[in-house]
């Protein structure tokens, strides 16, 4: 059977245009078919396979991920895993699919859609044809090719069906569902080279609705975990940050679409625990406060407070004579933990150097340094001493304190006035808001984990139980070996006694924690001075891609990227800008764009190259049910968004969003009710611009609202 669903009618139908793409196709689906069979036995062998220790577990654990990660695309997609076929002047002809595939004797039937064999594809335009002759796009449903679309860049090109892009501006206007579509076969020119730009340094990526940014924003993760060596998984990977749950749940299909799997995706909510039960931040004024303080200063001086030597002399009354530690043996080993380490696990480094100190002052001759140090482990007064100058802190009592008590917040942040003291003040034990987030973070990562010290103590505990066990039974193997040889005595060696040894189990360690090798950001313009430390805490190689549209700023964004990316620590950044709207339509663009001019005239309003025919509709609030009713009666497919309607419960099809949770979202039908809710200024504007760009079909306006002049 043919893999094109053509209409018969259709010129595009000849076979003189399909047969050779239809045989190869043919010939990959066969392909495809013992490929599957090869990876299900591979990935069954590796999984009946030894665990093993060490650095051969690791790598086991590395080769059934991919595996099991080409399987899963593999049997995600059929036929369809071809995205398109691109014919080079020498009229050499090259099939590009999702992912790379071989035929038996080695032969190339499809190049993986990132490698660089494969970017003409993508990147050809008639000003600059990447030495190719032709290019066709395929539009697949039901694993079918029911649609294609040829581009030529030469004069002569026999076997193309030239016909005015309508498989692609077919495909923009597709219905749309719960879940981000699929567009890696109409990437254009402009987006490609945003996905496959290099990753030293950041990168902007500014554009309007509709220009693709989060659809390049996720190509881009996928392609640099394949392509850059500096980026991929074991080199700390990529971390992908979205503005909100709603917004990851859309896209959460895309990326395992494009054959990747391993590139984390959160919201900044999620960086920090107390994320997931934070409120809005009540007051504006305090959460632009918040959102300006410096924090790694802030905890640095908090924490400090506690990091202080005891102010006399430590005496200890030991079974092998009196000891004391002076305030500056307490000073030195205070001073001993490493550059940077966090002050729970600088913990147990000052300890150890404490104890130092003192075995130091007794003649090894005379006293068994391991039995006092075993003694001094366990002296309850040195303990008490101890914890009380350097002692177990918890993140978020500290943040807490800092709120509730003036005199800490003072000596921690002395740059800040009474009345900026005054407006912190919160009570002991209120709800954290988004605003303190950031702090949280930033004292998270300067103390640590609170149980890291109690835990670190039982593994010691362990491993010493352990290896002493081993000993006993390594001494008693050794003692009954009759061999010539010996050989129970390679029991005795550090290689194979440690290898012996089972590792413990150790605690989750935080996914999000980084650091990551290159950060993805949404949504950008969003984000205050606070938020971004949060980010590059996790970013040490300064390698992000900051996606984002200054017209898109509730709060305003005044500032070019450049000027704003410097003020917080990156510089040196490069802006690529996206300026064609693919998605929203040029009828409700124009409303749009009227509406956000008012407030931001100098605003990167990008060109909407679709035309529905339709118009803006206009009603009242009350017209909204009879509304959605008729739409979806008239629409088997596709999704609607009411925006701004109290009491309206969502329902099949229809979702029920704010400006804000709307965000790089998109729907058939969008309902924008009382535009004039959202009041004047920067951010009533912003709001309404966002909620009117999410429509992909149907723009409609219920309520009075002063539109302007045009």
């Amino acid at each position: 059977m043919s893999v094109f669903s053509l209409r018969t009618t259709s010129p595009k139908a000849a076979p003189a245009l399909v047969s050779a793409d239809d045989a190869h196709l043919g010939r990959v689906a066969e392909r495809l078919a013992v490929r599957r069979h090869e990876l299900t036995t591979q990935l069954d062998e590796l999984r009946r396979s030894a665990a093993g220790l060490g650095q051969y577990a690791v790598e086991r654990d590395i080769q059934i991920r991919r595996v099991a990660a080409q399987l899963r695309l593999l049997e995600r997609y059929g036929v369809d895993l071809c995205l398109g076929r691109m014919v080079g002047v020498d009229g050499a002809v090259t099939y590009v699919g999702r992912s790379g595939l071989l035929d038996a004797d080695g032969a190339q039937l499809l190049v993986d859609w990132r490698t660089e064999a494969a970017a003409p594809f993508f990147a050809a335009t008639l000003a600059e044809p990447q030495g190719l002759a032709s290019r066709r796009r395929y539009r697949w449903a039901d694993g079918r090719v029911v649609d294609y679309w040829d581009e030529a860049f030469a004069d002569d090109v026999p076997g193309a069906a030239l016909d005015d892009q309508s498989a692609f501006i077919a495909g923009l206007g597709a219905s749309r569902s719960p879940r981000m579509r699929d567009v890696l076969a109409t990437i254009a020119a402009d987006q490609d080279a945003v996905i496959r730009a290099h990753a030293r340094g950041p990168l902007v990526v500014d554009g309007g609705p509709g220009t693709g940014k989060t659809v390049v924003a996720l190509h881009r993760a996928a392609f640099l975990m394949y392509a850059d060596a500096r980026v991929a998984q074991g080199s700390g990977g990529v971390l992908f940050v979205g503005p909100g749950r709603q917004y990851l749940d859309y896209a959460d299909d895309v990326l395992p679409s494009l054959g990747e799997d391993r590139v984390a995706m959160c919201t900044l909510r999620d960086l920090v625990v107390e994320g997931a039960s934070a409120v809005e931040e009540p007051n504006p004024g305090v959460a632009r406060l918040k959102a300006r303080l410096d924090q790694e200063p802030i905890v640095d001086a908090a924490v400090r407070f506690y990091e202080e030597p005891p102010v006399e002399d430590t005496e200890l009354d030991t079974p092998w004579g009196a000891l004391t530690l002076t305030v500056e043996d307490w000073t030195e080993a205070l001073a001993s933990h490493e550059p940077g380490a966090p002050h729970n696990d600088a913990r147990d480094q000052v300890w150890d150097a404490l104890l130092e100190a003192a075995c130091d002052q007794v003649d090894p001759e005379e006293v068994d340094r391991d039995a006092l140090r075993a003694w001094l482990e366990g002296a309850e007064e040195l303990r008490d001493v101890f914890g009380e100058t350097w002692p177990v802190l918890d993140p978020a009592e500290l943040v807490s304190d800092l709120w509730s008590v003036p005199a800490f917040l003072r000596l921690a942040a002395p740059g800040l006035t009474p009345d900026e003291r005054a407006a912190l003040r919160r009570d002991e034990g209120a709800m954290w808001t988004t605003a303190d987030l950031p702090l949280l973070d930033a004292a998270r990562r300067r103390i640590g984990d609170p149980a890291g010290p109690a835990r670190r103590r039982r593994e010691r505990a362990a491993l010493a139980v352990e290896a002493e066990e081993r000993e006993r039974v390594a001494a008693d193997l050794i003692a009954s070996d009759s061999t010539e040889m010996q050989v129970m005595k390679m029991l005795r060696g550090d290689d194979l006694a440690g290898a012996l040894l089972e590792p413990l189990d150790r605690p989750d360690v935080d996914p999000l924690a980084g650091p990551f090798a290159h950060v993805i950001v949404d949504e950008a313009q969003e984000l205050t001075d606070a938020q971004w430390r949060m980010l590059l805490a996790r970013c040490p190689s300064r390698s992000l891609t900051v996606v984002g549209d200054r017209a898109q700023a509730r709060e305003g964004f005044p500032e070019s990227w450049a000027e704003r990316l410097s003020r917080v620590g990156l510089g040196d950044a490069r802006v690529a800008r996206l300026t064609v709207n693919y998605r929203t339509p040029a009828e409700v663009m124009a409303v749009a764009e009227a509406e956000i001019r008012t407030a931001l005239p100098d605003a990167n309003v990008p060109t909407s190259i679709r035309e529905t025919g339709g118009r803006v509709l206009r009603g009242e609030p009350a017209d909204l049910p009879g509304l959605l009713d008729g739409w979806l009666a008239a629409h088997a497919e596709g999704i609607a968004c009411v925006i701004g309607a109290d009491g309206v419960t969502p329902r099949e099809r229809v979702s029920v969003l704010t400006p804000v949770t709307a965000k790089g979202l998109e729907f058939d039908l969008v309902v924008l009710v009382r535009p004039g809710q959202f009041g004047g200024g920067i951010t009533g504007a912003v709001d309404r611009y966002v909620a009117m760009t999410r429509a992909t079909g149907t723009l409609a306006l219920l309520g009075a609202w002063p539109l302007p002049v045009r």
